[in-house]
């Protein structure tokens, strides 16, 4: 008897016989999910961010530049003014400190001349109150260019003393008198700054003065010495150096004040 005979003869009555057949042994078992692509990823780059400052720092430095990108601008591309100042304030007056921008005049030949040099602002104001200062009673005195060298030079013990005349020159001459002394602290601490105004017309007579400190005195000479070359003009000057103006001939040469004559000679 085969296989099938022995399977309906042992299914009883009624039942539904069904068939199975053995399956054939395969060493290998099929999978049930479809093969995959293996996908390549790309390993993470990294990118720095400075060297593209610094070329575009080197580019804007050797590049030519107008006045719209020299400056930080507001909307519609008009160049926006920046305006700081340093204080110092002590129980019965305070100091604040502003820089003057010099001024430019153009050439017909499309440079620009320095007209006026800049200055440093001082702006002396009494104190009306605890941490109060009445800015409407202030005294101002302008720091020339060698007014400023001179405090930069000054050492622990040293003083100065600088005398300004608002109407210098014209009629009014000699009605007003602005006295600045700077003078050591006696514990060597730091400086004094007193400022004497007399103004005849006004019929006022004032003195306000302010203890700097060591520390304070520092910050102030730090800031001169950066802002110097500024206010002379000198920046501008150099923001215009390129390196091939150095090929032309006879670069920079001026007879009035000999130029490059005296090195070709």
């Amino acid at each position: 008897m085969n296989l099938l005979q022995l399977s309906l003869y042992l299914a009883p009555c009624g039942s539904a016989t069904s068939l199975s057949f053995p399956r054939s042994i395969s060493h290998h078992k099929p999978s049930l999910n479809p093969p995959r692509l293996a996908r390549c990823r790309k390993a993470p780059t990294l990118r720095c961010r400075q060297s593209e400052y610094y070329d575009q720092q080197q580019q804007q430095r050797f590049s030519p530049s107008d006045d719209s990108s020299a400056s930080p601008s507001l909307g519609g591309g008009v160049p926006s003014r920046v305006f700081v100042g340093h204080s110092i304030y002590k129980g019965k007056a305070a100091l604040t400190v502003e820089p003057r921008a010099p001024e430019f005049i153009p050439l017909d030949s499309g440079a620009y001349k320095l007209s006026k040099e800049g200055f440093v602002l001082l702006q002396f104001a009494p104190a009306a109150g605890t941490r109060v200062y009445d800015w409407n009673k202030k005294q101002v005195f302008s720091l020339s260019v060698t007014e400023i060298g001179t405090i930069i030079g000054l050492g622990t013990r040293d003083s100065c003393e600088f005398f300004h005349d608002p109407f210098k020159g014209r009629s009014d001459e000699g009605k007003v008198r602005k006295v600045l002394k700077v003078e050591p602290l006696p514990d060597g601490s730091g400086h004094f700054f007193n400022l004497s105004v007399q103004n005849k017309m006004l019929n006022l007579d004032e003195s306000i003065y302010i203890p700097v400190t060591k520390a304070e005195y520092t910050v102030l000479v730090s800031a001169f010495n950066f802002l110097l070359p500024y206010l002379i003009g000198w920046h501008a000057f150099a923001s215009t150096i390129r390196p091939e103006d150095s090929a032309r001939p006879n670069n920079n040469a001026n007879p009035r004040y000999g130029g490059d004559y005296e090195w070709s000679r």
